[in-house]
């Protein structure tokens, strides 16, 4: 394997890649890879058969692990299940399921709509990367949905960007995309400027691109630093309706076999319901980053570091 072809999606993110194998992708063909990701945001391969071990050696062509708990089930929050989705030998997987069995949720999330969010924004040192991998899935619904973080930025209104240039996010830890309190958050303070969760910069710099774009996170709880609450809520308003609108969008079908890589740092993503006694289960591997930040002197090193990368990736 030594090329790959890539199918921009017509939208405003996202692009099909097509390399054969990914067990067999050698170092050159992940470097391409990794250049299309940055380029397109989001990449799919179709028609993948991807044991577990294979899923993480994929995913460690991108850099380190980002180890979590398993991923919580609505069903296991009301009590009415245990919670599963542990492999004790593979703690770089994490399950993405609504499935049951002998009275054990096997991963997490459900069936239920997952709102806009970024994975673990919460975090100090949010992730960079997320490869989602699709096992079963149901007939309709569920779809994922993107949208270009970039754009929203690119596309903000004059007024409105000088604004929020120099904003710090609190993005909020104690609600999941499901809108489940997390148990280790049932007692935090309620106070959005006192509950807790990691601070970012609002307007993010991508450390390998050097571009601008909006990191929202997700938006119940969070609080723009420094502000009323009231501010703070109205303005949050006005920018969630700008980022989310459907001309940034790309949403995807599942089928089994397929793997979806994006970028956390600049994109967002939501799940729409589907029929709760079909089967889905996906098993993802989240790639760790860096602390988000925002300074020009950053940024010019980060657009010449992803010049020379494009560059090379695409010799």
């Amino acid at each position: 394997m030594t090329s790959i072809e890539v199918f921009p999606m017509n939208a405003a993110l996202g692009a099909e890649v097509r390399c054969g194998d990914l067990r067999r992708a050698d170092a050159g063909v992940i470097r391409q890879i990794r250049a299309a990701w940055l380029d397109h945001l989001v990449v799919l391969f179709r028609g993948q058969q991807l044991s577990d071990d294979d899923l993480i050696a994929f995913g460690r062509g991108f850099g380190e692990f980002q180890y979590s708990n398993p991923l919580p089930s609505p069903l296991a929050s009301e009590g009415k299940v245990r919670q599963g989705g542990r492999q004790e030998a593979r703690p770089e997987i994490t399950i993405v399921s609504n499935i049951v069995e002998n009275g054990v949720a096997l991963g997490g999330l459900g069936d239920g709509e997952l709102v806009w969010h970024t994975d673990m924004s919460s975090f100090e040192v949010p992730p960079n990367q997320t490869a989602l991998y699709a096992i079963e899935v149901p007939q309709s619904g569920g779809r994922t949905g993107f949208n270009n973080m970039y754009a929203a930025y690119d596309t903000l209104p004059p007024q409105l960007r000088a604004r929020v240039e120099n904003l710090q996010l609190k993005h909020d830890a104690t609600i999941d995309a499901a809108g489940y309190v997390r148990r280790n958050f049932a007692d935090a303070p309620t106070d959005l400027r006192t509950s807790p969760g990691g601070v970012h910069p609002l307007v993010r710099t991508h450390p390998e691109t050097g571009r601008n774009c909006l990191f929202l996170g997700r938006r119940a709880k969070s609080y723009l630093v420094g502000l009323s609450i009231e501010e703070s809520e109205a303005l949050l308003d006005e920018l969630w309706a700008h980022a989310t609108q459907a001309s940034l969008e790309w949403f995807h079908e599942w089928q089994p076999g397929d793997l979806l890589m994006w970028d956390n740092r600049c994109v967002m993503h939501r799940r729409e319901p589907f029929d709760a006694a079909a089967r889905r289960a996906l098993h993802r591997v989240v790639i760790t980053g860096s602390k988000p930040f925002n300074t020009p002197e950053a940024a010019n090193l980060a657009a010449h570091a992803r010049a020379a990368y494009h560059e090379k990736a695409h010799a």
